[in-house]
């Protein structure tokens, strides 16, 4: 059984407590989770006290550095949604396209920098460090911008812009060139009414191993793939022994990212939502902030 269906079941078994006759104790925890706090005082009291924070962010931490996120209402690049791109049949079809949108993505971000929610969480990791606590940040962002703003335990669940992996050799690096090489120079235009540039697949990103040449693809998962089997294992260890957990900026709608938080809560770890609009998860925490 895979490690998502080991979570899933996990998370279904735990999260209906109302399930099954239980103590008073157990049904008076269920009934204050379906009303979240936005008390502050009460939060800074729990903070204080946690040892292990994991902390997970989506887009919203990103938007205010002006990433594109590509999602709801004029989320498209010329006139594809992020969905229609973002897959291996994609890749497969058009490498030449996709690798004009990835450009673009890259382009974007070597120009964008960390916001004071990046920085806060890295000095929250830095300040705790100190005092021999623990801060893990659980990502579904693929900028970089984490890491940017100096988060050293970092695990990023999708991937990121500025790795590659090769599609013959499987080798994954850091790839920080701008272009990414010769024939993106000057694609990736998302007007809609740009033409593609239909590139040769020689001529597209090539694996730099050895006697390789294979081509490359951005190191992200595409929809339709799943998450490493690694990365989920860590982050099964980290949420594991975390006794509070921070939701920021994210919808709580991709999974499994949208199982992380929800699982925490249920074996009774506090739980502290920051979102511009509740979620679809936000009753099963014990906080929710709004803006």
């Amino acid at each position: 059984m895979c490690l998502f269906q080991v979570t899933a079941r996990r998370l279904v078994s735990q999260a209906h407590c109302g399930l099954k006759a239980s103590s008073s104790k157990k049904q008076k925890f269920c009934l204050e989770m379906a009303r979240p706090s936005s008390n502050m005082a009460d939060f800074r009291e729990v903070f204080a006290k946690a040892k292990h924070i994991a902390i997970i962010t989506g887009a919203g931490v990103s938007a205010e550095s002006g990433v594109p996120t590509f999602r709801g209402a004029g989320g498209f690049w010329r006139k594809w949604q992020a969905q229609e791109l973002a897959t291996p049949g994609a890749f497969a079809r058009n490498p030449s396209r996709v690798w004009e949108f990835y450009h673009y993505r890259r382009e974007v971000m070597l120009s964008k920098h960390p916001n004071p929610a990046h920085i806060a969480i890295a000095e929250c990791e830095k300040r705790l460090s100190k005092q021999g606590r623990s801060v893990v940040v659980i990502t579904q962002n693929i900028d970089e911008l984490h890491r940017k703003a100096g988060t050293k335990h970092l695990l990023e669940i999708h991937g990121s812009l500025f790795k590659t992996r090769c599609t013959s050799c499987g080798n994954v690096a850091a790839n920080y060139k701008s272009p990414i090489c010769p024939a993106l120079a000057g694609k990736g235009a998302p007007d809609p009414d740009t033409e593609d540039a239909a590139i040769p697949v020689e001529d597209l990103p090539q694996c730099e191993e050895d006697g390789c040449n294979g081509l490359l693809r951005p190191h992200v998962v595409w929809f339709g793939e799943a998450l490493d089997p690694g990365v989920l294992t860590v982050v099964e260890k980290e949420l594991d022994i975390c006794d509070l957990c921070l939701v920021v900026g994210t919808s709580s709608v991709v999974y499994p990212a949208a199982m992380f938080a929800p699982q925490v809560s249920a074996r009774g770890v506090p739980v502290a939502e920051f979102n511009m609009e509740p979620t679809p998860a936000t009753n099963r925490f014990r906080f929710h902030f709004p803006g």
